[in-house]
């Protein structure tokens, strides 16, 4: 198992654990070391790519333009006939931006901390970007942590957690308190405890084996309900420790698109502190709920909330209600479609869970069937962009997805998943070009003759 991405320094201190959004803001998306969390070179005068409220991502326009009930998405070099449907993975970046990015690089090259021109611009800028993205996520300018990307941003609340724990446990022992170990008896202070659950993202679950079998903390992973499939908090509540240091589950799910029930779990966290010696801090993952739902840390009450620049980290708050709208209509409507070609009896819907609620925009989708496993009927569509899950698990080949089987998804229906997200320029128009496409597909991989819906 690789190492992940460590932690870098010149961080905040640790010990101050009010509402820290960890930002990450990657300049262009060349190099994805995980499907949602983009590791890339940031240098400060990038922030100038979210100026004056400009987005980092499809659908998202100057604050000072009104809401024109049209969605205009633009992606630079991709053929006229090629439907994009990955939003998950990343987003396209907006000309607005591209033009933001390139003035930035223009006019404010300088180092931030330098007093000449070019340097007081970037200044301005990276501080107009902090107060932006805090209005955005409910925190505070000065809370506000830009990282390279999605998972130096995980590991840097890994890392500060554990530091976190150590520090109460010096405390402590100043004190002259002592600890008895709850299994061996002895007086040592125990390994800090983390709770994370068994469909986080790479970048969070790769970062928790890492440090268990480093031996530097114990892990415990949380299943999630094969009925809703989401994490239940008494079964996290279940799972909590005396040296239990951090929590961290994500917000929404990057596959089925199930939203976790964070802020329930705070609030019962926050009850639990109040009689523990050592705090319990608290982290969710938003990179996959960012520009699609509300996120708010502090309505939420996380410690720590992390999100991406590619996932629309400077939506427009006048607008989201459009967005989500629209996304939930493109996502019903995509949803209606492929029932009335394939018939509901050969689809099945691996992001419908009871009682859940999940992301407007995802699709995970079966087309049941022998030899229509998703890799199989993606390669063989003419214009669909898409995938079968998450970009970091692609090197697992046709095995389903661990996420999906998690979930209660049998095999047979797994290994035939797609996950169909859809953005805020998708149109109803391509959403029929990308059904027909899928249904000639599925019919030149030998599946039977499919339904033709006008």
């Amino acid at each position: 198992m690789s190492e992940p991405a460590k932690a870098s320094s010149g961080t905040r201190n640790p010990r101050d654990h009010s509402h820290h959004s960890v930002d990450s803001r990657p300049l262009s998306h060349h190099s994805a070391a995980s499907d949602g969390h983009t590791v890339t070179s940031l240098d400060d005068h990038h922030a100038r790519s979210h100026h004056s409220d400009t987005g980092g991502a499809n659908g998202h326009t100057h604050s000072d333009l009104p809401f024109d009930g049209h969605i205009h998405t633009y992606i630079p070099d991709m053929d006229e006939d090629k439907i994009y449907m990955d939003y998950n993975a990343t987003t396209p970046l907006e000309p607005q931006v591209i033009q933001a990015v390139t003035e930035a690089l223009h006019d404010a090259w300088g180092n931030p901390s330098s007093t000449y021109t070019p340097g007081v611009k970037a200044k301005k800028i990276i501080t107009q970007a902090r107060e932006n993205v805090a209005r955005m996520v409910g925190g505070k300018a000065e809370d506000i942590i830009f990282t390279s990307g999605g998972t130096e941003a995980n590991n840097l609340v890994f890392h500060s957690a554990l530091e976190a724990y150590r520090e109460s446990c010096r405390t402590a022992e100043q004190r002259g308190e002592r600890h008895r170990h709850e299994n061996s008896g002895t007086s040592a202070w125990p390994l800090p405890h983390i709770l994370v659950s068994n469909v986080e993202h790479d970048s969070v679950r790769l970062t928790a084996e890492h440090l268990l079998k480093d031996a530097t903390a114990d892990v415990t992973s949380v299943a999630v309900s094969k009925v809703t499939g989401r994490v239940e908090v008494e079964d996290v509540l279940a799972a909590v420790r005396s040296s239990t240091c951090l929590i961290s589950i994500m917000m929404a799910n990057n596959e089925t698109g199930v939203l976790m029930p964070i802020r329930e779990l705070c609030q019962r966290i926050r009850f639990v502190n109040r009689q523990r010696q050592h705090r319990i801090l608290l982290h969710t993952d938003a990179a996959q709920a960012i520009g699609k739902v509300r996120v708010d840390a502090r309505d939420l009450g996380v410690d720590y909330l992390t999100i991406v620049g590619h996932k629309a980290a400077e939506l427009v708050n006048s607008n989201l209600t459009e967005y989500e709208t629209h996304m939930l209509d493109t996502r019903d409507y995509l949803e209606k479609q492929l029932e009335a070609v394939f018939g509901r009896e050969r689809i099945h819907f691996n992001s419908h869970f009871p009682d859940s609620e999940t992301l407007p925009n995802t699709c995970n989708v079966s087309i049941l069937g022998p030899g229509l496993q998703g890799r199989k009927v993606l390669s063989s569509c003419r214009r669909l962009l898409a995938s079968v899950g998450a970009a970091c698990h692609s090197h697992r080949g046709d095995r389903p997805s661990h996420i999906l089987l998690s979930c209660g998804i049998p095999e047979e229906v797994a290994a035939n998943a797609l996950r169909l997200s859809v953005g805020r320029g998708t149109s109803r128009a391509e959403v029929g070009l990308v059904v027909e496409d899928l249904k000639n597909a599925v019919e030149r991989l030998g599946g039977t003759q499919l339904i033709n819906v006008d």
